[in-house]
């Protein structure tokens, strides 16, 4: 699994995210990066969906959608566009900020495979 060693933000396990999930952890704020058709295959309830490729809709507006200072887990496909968002929250001010390694596919690998893999 890729590591930012360097990183303003942290890594969350997709067993972390489990146990978060199900702990109904008060407070946390989850958002999906993947775009509408992928969240049609697959998808965690709860998490907003904020696809990148439309970041001009809603760029200007999670200040308004979102806490700052609240734990905010980012999800997307295998790691990769969540950590473009957890670096671009982290600039935008949010404090707590974890990117969910592995994505959605190693989600429904290791935790639930009721979740289809694309």
């Amino acid at each position: 699994m890729a590591q930012y060693p360097d990183s303003p933000f942290s890594q969350v396990s997709v067993e972390q995210l489990q146990e978060r999930l199900l702990s109904g952890a008060d407070k946390i704020q989850l958002i999906d990066v993947r775009e509408p058709q992928e969240i049609d295959i697959a998808r965690i309830d709860g998490f907003v969906n904020l696809p990148l490729s439309e970041f001009a809709a809603w760029g200007e507006q999670i200040h308004r959608q979102f806490d700052c200072e609240s734990e905010t887990l980012v999800l997307c496909h295998h790691g990769v566009r969540s950590a473009q968002m957890c670096q671009w929250l982290v600039n935008q001010g949010f404090k707590n900020v974890k990117n969910v390694t592995g994505g959605i596919a190693a989600y429904s690998s290791l935790v639930d495979p009721s979740i289809p893999q694309y």
